[in-house]
């Protein structure tokens, strides 16, 4: 797992930030990076100084198929 610890400040991470084509124009979205060694940040584009949220490739793996299968959908 990376150094890089939750919590960090987004915009001090040497990173190119993605985010998804589903994106809105006012921002509201999710960005995501690759981080040295293998860890995967988020980070809320309407913040970008503010914390990333780190997570392994398997954690990410794990929450993508969740979302896939619909899990989450009765949050939004």
């Amino acid at each position: 797992m990376p150094s890089v610890r939750n919590g960090v400040p987004a915009s001090s991470l040497a990173v190119d930030w993605v985010k998804s084509r589903h994106s809105n124009a006012e921002g509201n979205c999710v960005e995501v990076a690759s981080l040295a060694g293998g860890g995967i940040a988020l980070r809320n584009s309407r913040d970008p100084d503010g914390p990333a949220l780190v997570y392994t490739p398997s954690e990410l793996a794990a929450f993508l198929a969740g979302a896939k299968d619909g899990e989450f959908d009765h949050l939004v």
